[in-house]
């Protein structure tokens, strides 16, 4: 199966925004974003539903980050708005398999993630 890449990394400035991709995205399944910070358990940020109409967002992320998808060009996408330096960690997609969207078990197929790294 193929692998997913994610794109669209890199430093920023406090207050900057970002939109990560990640591709190709499997149509049927629902998708999430995870983060792993420096020192720190990788963590659950966005899920979004097959049909890119439910998703969820950790408390970090709710109002500042946007998850979405078009399933023709098979693209995830994180929007990243007024970041701060917490922000800073690789971020990955992954395809959802089981039912608890929020643990890594659940999922299946990371990509290698993508660097962002926000400044003060």
């Amino acid at each position: 199966q193929a692998q997913l890449v994610e794109s669209g990394g890199r430093s920023v400035q406090t207050g900057d925004s970002l939109r990560l991709s990640c591709s190709p995205t499997f149509d049927s399944f629902a998708m999430s974003w995870f983060r792993q910070g420096p020192g720190k358990e990788r963590e659950f940020v966005a899920t979004i539903g097959s049909g890119g109409i439910v998703s969820e967002y950790a408390a970090f992320a709710q109002g500042r980050f946007t998850i979405s998808r078009d399933n023709a060009a098979s693209t995830l996408y994180l929007q990243m708005d007024r970041l701060k330096p917490e922000d800073t960690a690789v971020y990955y997609c992954a395809r959802r398999v089981g039912t608890n969207r929020r643990h890594i078990g659940s999922y299946d197929n990371w990509g290698r993630g993508t660097q962002v790294t926000v400044s003060s």
